[in-house]
């Protein structure tokens, strides 16, 4: 992938955790990770407050809300850390962006849900579910490209594409498609938000992520 087209390609390194403190340029990702995970919980509390649906994880993530007492970015907390579990026999090891991840993005969530007020006006609730498309985009892109590891989420993914040589499409989608159900089932908030995220997150971050991954030391 390139950002421009005479530009040379910046491609995710695959490399371990430690490897990846030490491949340089380590301010500049430091501040674009966690820049990134905090519009990364600002744009899930955005799409929240606009009540037009979810993306599949998150509609999972409010469905077991309707039965716990926690907050929503408390169960985004604590299902990234059962997502970690998975890891172990999938044999894939956290990086600093992973466990950070699992915490910043529900902490910044509950924040956003408690100084943001949910709108009354339809078009109100369309520009923040739009906005939350879009931030949540710039968020992964800016996170992904920073190059600490890949959240609790897409990591279960790619260890599970590596373990059983399937494709990335179908073990992605099947792993969505089966929180979502799920979610739906627990009582979760779906809606067009959910059909406008499943639609628009690919090609948008497809366009974003060449743009902000830093190329690594060899």
């Amino acid at each position: 992938m390139t950002a421009t087209s005479d530009a040379p390609p910046r491609q995710l390194a695959p490399i371990n955790p430690i490897q990846q403190l030490k491949a340089g340029h380590l301010p500049r990702r430091l501040v674009q990770l966690y820049v990134g995970l905090a519009l990364y919980g600002a744009s899930m509390g955005l799409m929240i407050q606009g009540n037009l649906g979810l993306d599949p994880w998150d509609v999972f993530h409010s469905g077991i809300t309707k039965h716990f007492p926690f907050s929503f970015g408390t169960v985004v907390i604590a299902v990234s850390f059962v997502v970690l579990l998975a890891w172990i026999p999938l044999r894939q090891w956290p990086g600093l962006g992973t466990i950070s991840n699992a915490i910043v993005i529900g902490l910044v969530t509950d924040l956003t849900l408690a100084t943001v007020d949910r709108p009354d006006a339809l078009w109100l609730r369309i520009v923040f579910m739009l906005a939350g498309v879009v931030v949540n985009a710039l968020a992964g892109a800016l996170y992904i490209g920073a190059q600490f590891g890949p959240g609790p989420r897409d990591g279960l993914m790619t260890g599970l594409v590596r373990r059983t040589g399937l494709s990335v499409r179908l073990v992605r989608t099947s792993i969505e498609l089966t929180v979502l159900a799920t979610g739906i089932l627990l009582g979760g908030s779906i809606g067009v938000g959910t059909v406008v995220y499943a639609l628009a997150i690919g090609p948008l971050v497809h366009f974003l992520l060449p743009i902000f991954t830093v190329r690594l030391k060899p």
